[in-house]
């Protein structure tokens, strides 16, 4: 998989929700203005403006979208358009021998987090969990999360480095005030690792519990974030059947938890404190991802290693 340059051609597709749940295509096109900027060509998938009951598409609209977007040599890159809550839907109906014949660069997050572990899983082709199109229209710290991405999708080795700020306000609509915080990454368990990525969404992640799409790397580090949805109770029982199904991480990585989980330093180390794992092995916390801002982007199925004493974080992707 070749990795991306300035004036390929990136294709947006919309696996889960539909661009009407943000807006329509007009109130989003400052995402396509700014990925132009960055030096990219787009184009949008043949079922784009499809929107049905669920804010999304059929599966057959989803599913052809996908192949033909996979299949055209014209398109070098893959951009989901956000995330939602039905993209597993798929897994069982994808050609998975077209995607791996033709592998892309492939980016989304939140519940692109099936489809992203699910393809890596059936065709070892790495993925990448970072910004969506929708992303790019935020305003306030895009510089960082740009820069993230494009260090992630144009380079096979790169670092994650902290964001200086971030907020965990309605980054999707540009009219309202946001509150921006010092970021501080943070050590739970000290030490050093090394493993295959994989993770993303804990509750997506765990729609892929005994499927053939949940990943079974031999060695593997777990990326964990979750979204405004759930508060701290439901993310409790979303983790502990993720250890379940992951027994054995190298390393575990967390992102912040949205203002609307509720979640706090003293429940998220009770949490933390429930399982024997998490103190057998370098757990950092507070990272930039999740559904706070911005976002670092990650590759599924890249290599990575872990140094908590230094907070470094190194990727390398063939």
């Amino acid at each position: 998989m070749k990795t991306l340059a300035k004036g390929h051609h990136i294709r947006i597709v919309s696996p889960s929700s539909s661009i009407e749940r943000l807006g329509g295509f007009e109130a989003n096109l400052a995402a396509k203005e700014k990925l132009e900027e960055l030096g990219f060509r787009l184009s949008f998938s043949e079922n784009y403006f499809e929107n049905d009951i669920f804010f999304s598409s059929s599966i057959e609209s989803r599913v052809s979208d996908l192949e033909a977007t996979f299949s055209d040599p014209t398109v070098d890159a893959i951009m989901t358009t956000i995330g939602g809550f039905n993209c597993n839907e798929l897994l069982p109906y994808l050609n998975y021998d077209v995607i791996a014949q033709n592998p892309k660069i492939f980016c989304g997050y939140s519940d692109t987090t099936a489809l992203l572990n699910g393809i890596y899983a059936k065709t070892g082709m790495q993925t990448y969990m970072g910004p969506s199109y929708s992303s790019f229209k935020m305003q306030q710290g895009q510089e960082y999360q740009s820069k993230m991405w494009l260090n992630a999708v144009t380079q096979s080795q790169y670092a994650l480095t902290p964001s200086t700020e971030w907020s965990s306000d309605a980054w999707y609509d540009p009219s309202l005030p946001r509150s921006f915080f010092p970021t501080e990454w943070k050590v739970y368990n000290h030490g050093k690792a090394s493993g295959t990525a994989i993770g993303g969404n804990i509750s997506t992640l765990n729609l892929l519990t005994g499927t053939e799409y949940a990943p079974k790397p031999d060695k593997y580090v777990l990326f964990l974030e979750e979204a405004e949805d759930d508060n701290y109770v439901i993310i409790l029982r979303h983790l502990t059947a993720i250890l379940q199904a992951y027994p054995n991480p190298q390393a575990v990585l967390f992102g912040r938890f949205p203002k609307e989980t509720e979640m706090t330093q003293e429940i998220l180390m009770a949490i933390f404190d429930k399982h024997p794992i998490l103190k057998q092995v370098p757990v950092m916390y507070d990272l930039d991802f999740a559904h706070t801002q911005p976002l670092f982007t990650i590759t599924i199925g890249g290599e990575v290693s872990i140094n908590t004493q230094k907070q470094s974080i190194e990727f390398k992707t063939h």
